[in-house]
């Protein structure tokens, strides 16, 4: 990869919808050339997708948190069970495995409270191997979405 594949994946960072022929003046590369780089990078697995970003709030998603999970057992079996069953959970946007305890970290997005505390109390802890969850409130997003600093 060098600096003008850089260059076109900050760009598409910046704004998915560009069409081949803005970007390929944007990075200073003609129409082809630009087009069998996004190609290259899409098919690398480098460039993941296009997708839109949405505002939680706007679709009435009010409610934040991040809830800590420490599971009973690391055995491979446990963890797998686990992350099978969180993936059915839509309200779980984003949830990575951390390293010494808690064991994940998960990011809920709801419609309130309420709503919020059902998820709690009928999904999240009663997922395969959950000894215990610790949760607390997102007052305000500060960085969130940034672009990967290429």
């Amino acid at each position: 990869m060098d600096r003008i594949d850089r260059n076109i994946l900050a760009e598409l960072q910046k704004d998915g919808r560009l069409s081949i022929t803005e970007l390929a003046e944007r990075v200073g590369l003609s129409l082809s050339p630009c087009h069998r780089r996004v190609r290259a990078l899409e098919e690398s697995g480098v460039l993941l997708g296009y997708r839109a970003k949405l505002d939680p709030i706007a679709l009435g998603l009010t409610f934040s948190a991040m809830v800590f999970v420490t599971l009973r057992e690391g055995d491979r079996t446990a963890v797998e069970a686990f992350e099978n069953a969180l993936v059915a959970l839509p309200q779980v946007v984003d949830a990575q495995r951390l390293f010494g305890e808690p064991d994940y970290l998960l990011h809920v997005i709801t419609q309130d409270l309420p709503a919020f505390q059902r998820l709690y109390d009928e999904s999240l802890s009663s997922l395969p191997n959950v000894q215990r969850l610790t949760s607390t409130l997102v007052m305000k997003r500060v960085v969130q979405d940034r672009p990967l600093p290429l």
